[in-house]
């Protein structure tokens, strides 16, 4: 493998792993693994929902719930800008306008972590699988055979 190839692959394993990152299954998607995409989507999309659902969004707390909050962001970038909104609705006598208490926090708390921790293995995945060769690349030449 030349110097050129390898950075290459280096650039699309970093590719394929932002592309995971930013849309659970998008890594799987790049690969031309389709039907996997669509079922990662899927499962972290509806369990991260299923979390905000119960515990509404005040769950997503960068502030309060660190912990909590570095496995969440593992879902998808979007739970940074949940985060702000949660962090930013504080009101000059630092009373939150989103609250969530009692076990439907807790509850919604370990939803949306386990969506982050689901959708950092489909992260990993994806990046091996491309490691590995597996999968075929959007944009690659088709073969006629």
């Amino acid at each position: 493998m030349t110097t050129k190839n390898k950075v290459d692959h280096g650039l699309l394993l970093i590719v394929v792993g932002l592309a995971a990152w930013a849309v659970p299954g998008g890594g799987h998607f790049i690969i031309k693994e389709r039907k996997r995409a669509i079922i990662i989507f899927v499962t972290v999309t509806l369990t991260f929902l299923a979390g905000l659902y119960v515990g509404s969004i005040a769950v997503i707390d960068r502030v309060g719930a660190k912990p909590w909050y570095a496995a969440q962001i593992m879902a998808s970038p979007a739970v940074g800008l949940i985060g702000n909104i949660v962090e930013v609705s504080v009101d000059e006598a630092g009373n939150r306008k989103y609250v969530s208490y009692g076990r439907g926090h807790d509850v919604g708390q370990i939803y949306t972590s386990i969506a982050g921790m689901l959708n950092l293995l489909c992260i990993i995945s994806a990046v091996y699988m491309t490691w590995c060769g597996r999968g075929e690349m959007i944009g690659a030449e088709e073969d006629d055979t």
